[in-house]
């Protein structure tokens, strides 16, 4: 009796470290994944920066330097996403027991410190040019030219950074993704004030600079927004929550489910489940039905860290209280 006692406790140490060592492979793919994706972001950004602000400067254009300035600071943002990355994706320790996922909101908090620095920054340039209109001088067609060449390339980045984001559950990566989608609109509103000003109005240079740093500090405030969300626990989507119930309550011997809380940690979540079992179940048998609903829920759904599993006995099969 006791071998077999000693063979189910081997059996148990084994898969979890079988379950331990796949946890940090897992962890490992997903900060290289998170790597590759902000490697691009960083090399396309630091050639953008050279590109805009050159052609601002040769150009004469303010609002093409605030467009180069902006993807100057999306280097910056680019590095503190890899460095969230690196940090959250380290194994839980004595000091974290849970993980260290929220250093990725914290990254993200970062980020929105900087793009919302950096909108303030602008708006404070083109006030001021348009408060000395006779200092305006007429953009060349160079800034035009590269304004087109952000336009295309932040495009392409912004649909490969969202699909990234989804698929690696990383709140970095999608705010970078609408980083460059607030890029996109950024060059194209300094396109509309360049070609305006080179028409006669010089004017719509400095306004599209405006413009610029309103998009830059919308998209500040929309990081803070969702990086937030990630970080007061809350809920998951109801149609998540809604496909969750459904696929706890399709295990047999499952009568129903009393109860499920959800709350997103960092680029992870959590779930809490109550369910009602028949009560005459054996303890075996009702903690078999409970592994079965932890395995289902948290194989199916990769972005789940931990799944507790509580069982009710049914009121209707409970054998009631003692007489004591």
């Amino acid at each position: 009796m006791q071998h077999g006692i000693f063979q189910h406790e081997e059996a148990a140490e084994r898969d979890g470290q079988a379950a331990a060592s796949a946890g940090d492979e897992q962890r490992e793919r997903h900060k290289r994944s998170i790597y590759r994706v902000s490697m691009v972001n960083l090399f396309s950004n630091i050639g953008l920066s050279v590109v805009k602000m050159f052609a601002g400067i040769i150009g004469h254009s303010e609002a093409m330097i605030s467009d180069g300035f902006n993807s100057l600071f999306d280097v910056v943002g680019t590095l503190i996403v890899m460095v969230g990355a690196h940090f959250s994706n380290r194994a839980a320790d004595k000091d974290h027991p849970y993980g260290h996922e929220r250093f990725e909101c914290v990254a993200s908090i970062i980020l929105g410190n900087i793009l919302l620095l950096v909108g303030l920054s602008i708006e404070k340039s083109g006030i001021q040019s348009i408060l000395n209109p006779e200092k305006i001088v007429i953009p060349t067609m160079l800034p035009v030219v590269a304004a087109i060449v952000s336009i295309t390339v932040k495009e392409i980045l912004y649909h490969y950074n969202i699909r990234a984001s989804r698929r690696l559950h990383s709140v970095s990566l999608k705010a970078q993704a609408w980083d460059h989608r607030s890029d996109v609109l950024s060059s194209a509103g300094g396109l509309i004030g360049i070609v305006g000003a080179r028409l006669g109005v010089p004017v719509l240079d400095p306004v599209a600079a405006l413009l610029i740093g309103l998009l830059i500090i919308r998209t500040a405030v929309n990081v803070f927004r969702e990086t937030i969300d990630q970080m007061v626990d809350r809920a998951c989507p109801d149609e998540l929550v809604q496909q969750m119930y459904a696929e706890v309550e399709s295990v047999e011997g499952v009568i129903h489910v009393d109860n499920l809380r959800s709350r997103q940690f960092g680029s992870k979540i959590y779930v809490d489940v109550d369910i009602t079992m028949d009560g005459h179940l054996s303890l075996y048998e009702a903690h078999k039905v409970a592994r079965q609903v932890h395995d289902l829920l948290e194989k199916g759904h990769p972005e789940m860290k931990h799944c507790m599993v509580h069982v009710n006995p049914d009121e209707e099969t409970d054998h009631g209280p003692l007489d004591l």
